[in-house]
């Protein structure tokens, strides 16, 4: 996998880690998928592994995936109706312009640490963390097409 090459053990082990910590200040859930190629266009297929991920599964729906066909140069990110009413489309625009911003200039892990950071910090104003949230999904980075 072409993404395997380009992160780092230490870039994707922050990668995980910010999520960890992005989480443990929200009951919102946020996950990425990265794999080389898609055949569909990036937002359907984010959709569709928003679905396979049980994303839309989260008791609040503030479930959000971060999507990169790393080779086909393609991401997305989206959220679940809950955290998406909340910020509207403009947030979504803005992350994907940062994102875009930084890979770009060759800059993937940047990207995804931005994208992290200020989806957490939506999740964190509008869904913060309280006592006794637990953990729905796993927080690690999904490469490939594990989940089909």
């Amino acid at each position: 996998m072409e993404a395997l090459k380009t992160l780092t053990q230490n870039e994707i082990a922050e990668i995980k880690s910010a999520i960890g910590k992005a989480e443990k200040r929200t009951s919102g859930e946020l996950r990425i998928f990265i794999e080389d190629h898609s055949e569909d266009g990036p937002l359907d297929r984010a959709a569709f592994l928003f679905g396979q991920l049980k994303m839309d599964k989260t008791d609040l729906r503030n479930g959000v995936l971060i999507y990169v066909a790393f080779i086909d140069r393609k991401f997305s990110i989206i959220g679940d109706y809950g955290i998406h009413e909340k910020v509207g489309d403009e947030f979504w625009d803005h992350i994907k312009t940062k994102m875009l911003n930084h890979f770009k200039t060759g800059k993937v892990f940047e990207g995804l640490m931005d994208a992290i950071h200020d989806a957490g910090e939506a999740l964190a104003k509008y869904f913060p963390f309280v006592s006794g949230d637990r953990n729905e999904l796993p927080d690690d980075i999904i490469f490939g097409k594990e989940q089909e």
